[in-house]
């Protein structure tokens, strides 16, 4: 099998895309992890599919497989690079794009400076939505570890998020305490793990472990669910610049019951095929 792809990147995070508008593609686990692989594939984060719609309203479908091959349900710099994709490979000329996830629905919109804001929708806070093991719903949670205890924020943003505040992103145990985090058993489905430096009430630091892939320079649904977060604690003002080890996302969340819009870029890097 021969497929054509578009190597793609959101401050960093980076992305496979395959078109499977034009070009059939039976898209397995085992398949998106050989692309992802950097050292026998293209080398990603993760992969993106592109596919006809499903849902009522939508002009698209978007999947999302990790670097490990699992199939998960949202990626925000993805969805930007999804919008500047569809838009470059002559898919749509529409500035605003309705698609859809296995989170549900979600709307990108193509700025004229080139930036995508996406309305991601109003995260969850719900446990059972996330899904988190608690008995009621919280602005923190104590979660256990083998040798104490951290506080968390748990939201869900399509996919599972937990923040919990640090003094310093730079040395923040990221590689310790995000893959414990990630398999706890309290988050059923793993979760995606946020260390979040508060700065001031418009600017905070954000390092992301990602379930299934690891650190990554960037993530949006991170991001979201810091200022989220940071929101809930009272530390954060409605909107706020989010900066991450591969650039700055601006992150709009009025509160409760609003949606979440994340602001950033999406940049194409090059296109090429491999014979799978």
């Amino acid at each position: 099998m021969r497929l054509r792809f578009t190597k793609m990147h959101g401050l960093g995070n980076d992305f496979v895309v395959l078109d499977g508008v034009r070009q059939q593609v039976q898209l397995t686990p085992a398949l998106a992890a050989r692309l992802a692989d950097r050292r026998f594939g293209v080398g990603c984060d993760q992969v993106l599919l592109v596919e006809p719609p499903r849902l009522p309203g939508t002009d698209f479908h978007y999947r999302i497989f990790n670097a490990d091959g699992s199939e998960v349900e949202q990626c925000g710099n993805g969805a930007r690079c999804f919008a500047r994709y569809v838009r470059d490979a002559g898919l749509t000329d529409k500035s605003e794009i309705p698609v859809g996830t296995a989170a549900g629905p979600i709307l990108l919109r193509v700025q004229a400076d080139g930036r995508v804001c996406v309305d991601m929708g109003v995260p969850r806070l719900e446990p059972a939505d996330i899904p988190f093991i608690a008995e009621r719903q919280a602005t923190r949670y104590p979660l256990a570890l083998d040798d104490g205890v951290v506080d968390i924020a748990a939201v869900s943003m399509g996919n599972p998020h937990a923040v919990l505040a640090v003094a310093d992103m730079d040395t923040a145990p990221v590689a310790v305490l995000g893959p414990r985090i990630e398999h706890h058993p309290r988050f059923p489905r793993r979760v995606n793990v946020g260390f979040l430096e508060i700065q001031d009430r418009h600017r905070v630091r954000l390092r992301v472990w990602e379930r299934g892939a690891g650190e990554t320079l960037a993530c949006g649904t991170g991001a979201c669910a810091a200022v989220v977060a940071g929101r809930l604690w009272g530390e954060l003002d409605a909107e706020v610049a989010v900066s991450l080890p591969g650039g700055t996302l601006v992150v709009h969340w009025p509160g409760a019951g609003a949606p979440v819009q994340m602001t950033g870029p999406a940049t194409r890097v090059f296109d090429g095929d491999i014979d799978l």
